[in-house]
């Protein structure tokens, strides 16, 4: 063999010592969300056991920076994803079908975990025993009513919903133009064609955003020990521990046995795939900022892209069981309890039934807030109550919205399970990846996929979504 020509000796190249040299390990994404909540505690518990305002203010703005791109790309990324969603629906056999089945389901976990959070509340009595006294808690400055909820689904304008991020009315907006082109065919091509291009873009973007989740849980988390301290929690204890153990028993009790008995799929195997999503829905708190992340998730789960785009949108407005399901009841019997107001069978249903209906008042970035006030409003309960909340809504609301993104994950795979277009193969060998990894190897396809589900055979072989 010839010697190394001097050029290549001084490039280095043919050095493979000098190459691990020069090349610093990397970091797996949880590791750094876990680097993250930590020293978000250690410095939130410095900044304000030291009275330092600098520290403070600094954890503040790098968590509410980090909230404030999410909300960025919020407005126009669900306006396309749903718009394309319907519009891709086209290419699937027994659309129709499949959306009422993926809404049949969405209602019916919905409906599991409002009576798990019931359950829970009235064996514990999370309000009795706190100290917390009515003059404790505020009205909120808006509150959610069923004639604001269904008044306020058409805007008035095309730009409001946008500047506003009224999330609901941005959906009605979308779903419109979706089946407006639908109807139009061929002569919508130039339009959809422009809509995937925005919508690939909006994800490539929002990607960036998702690899900043360590400094924003950093700073979120920080900022909330700063504000409120450990002596908050205390108040809460037994509304916090509620709130988990009821969110945690929907996640790992009642969609396992689903997946299992119903989807005859291992659920073993689906947290293996789906745990990106949940981890970063955990730590950033929005379910639409985890949608490319969740439909990314879905689709390696062996979902085929075209129905993936439509449920993982759709589930991403109006799933929201962590929300909108356990979060309401357990919240409703929490506020009866320190106002001395006395629930009866009557109120127990009326908070069922507006957990499952109004699930789409919570479209949004984070919080419950409207789909409390909806609730309490709807029992004839002080909206004061919402105040007595506020204080330790954000420690809840990270299971809240893992809740919420695992239930927009399980329910397609459970529904294409059980209408046999899902590629068991694709699902069996899906394994958890790195979101801090390239964007280029995580962020979700957009576009048709080369067949629809209906062509595939009943594992969906010949349907399955290109691997990333």
């Amino acid at each position: 063999m010839s010697s190394p020509t001097p050029q290549r000796a001084a490039t280095g190249s043919s050095d493979p010592a000098a190459s691990r040299r020069i090349r610093l390990p990397k970091v797996p994404f949880w590791a750094q969300i876990l680097a993250g909540l930590v020293l978000g505690v250690l410095l939130g518990w410095a900044a304000r056991s030291g009275d330092v305002s600098w520290l403070g203010t600094t954890l503040d703005r790098i968590g509410s920076t980090f909230v404030q791109l999410l909300k960025l790309a919020v407005a126009p990324l669900v306006f396309f994803a749903i718009a394309i969603s319907i519009t891709n629906l086209r290419n699937v056999s027994n659309a129709a079908r499949l959306a009422g089945r993926t809404l049949l389901w969405f209602l019916a976990t919905s409906l599991i975990a409002v009576a798990i959070g019931l359950t829970i509340g009235l064996l514990t009595n999370p309000g009795a025993g706190t100290g917390l006294t009515p003059e404790d808690g505020a009205r909120p400055e808006s509150a959610g009513s069923w004639l604001d909820f269904l008044t306020g689904i058409i805007p008035s304008d095309v730009i409001t919903p946008f500047t506003d991020l009224n999330v609901l009315q941005i959906v009605f907006m979308a779903a419109v133009a979706g089946v407006a082109a639908l109807k139009l065919g061929e002569k919508a091509a130039p339009l959809l064609a422009f809509g995937e291009s925005v919508l690939a873009l909006l994800q490539k973007a929002l990607w960036w955003v998702i690899r900043l989740a360590p400094l924003g849980t950093l700073g979120l988390i920080g900022n909330a020990i700063n504000e409120y301290g450990w002596d908050l929690i205390g108040q809460y204890a037994t509304f916090t521990v509620d709130v988990y153990v009821g969110c945690l028993l929907v996640m790992f009790g009642v969609y396992p046995l689903l997946l299992s008995l119903v989807g005859r799929v291992s659920p073993l195997q689906f947290f293996r795939g789906a745990w990106p999503a949940i981890q970063l829905a955990f730590v950033s708190r929005s379910s639409v900022g985890t949608m490319p992340v969740t439909q990314k998730v879905v689709e390696r789960l062996g979902v085929s892209r075209e129905y993936a785009s439509f449920a993982v949108p759709f589930g991403a407005t109006t799933k929201m069981d962590g929300c909108a399901a356990v979060y309401p009841a357990l919240a409703a019997i929490f506020v009866a309890e320190i106002f001395g107001v006395s629930l009866g069978l009557q109120d127990y249903l009326l908070i069922a039934f507006v957990s499952v209906i109004g699930s789409a008042a919570t479209a949004g970035l984070t919080g419950a807030t409207v789909m409390t006030t909806l609730t309490l409003s709807t029992l004839g309960l002080p909206l004061e109550g919402v105040g007595l909340l506020l204080a330790i809504d954000p420690i809840l609301d990270m299971v809240r919205t893992a809740t919420n993104v695992t239930g927009q994950a399980v329910v397609p795979v459970l529904v294409a399970s059980r209408e046999k277009i899902l590629d068991t193969d694709a699902f069996a060998s899906a394994r958890s990846f790195d979101i801090g990894a390239d964007d280029e190897d995580t962020t979700p396809a957009v576009g048709r996929a080369p067949h629809s589900p209906a062509s595939g055979s009943a594992s969906g072989q010949e349907t399955a979504p290109a691997p990333a």
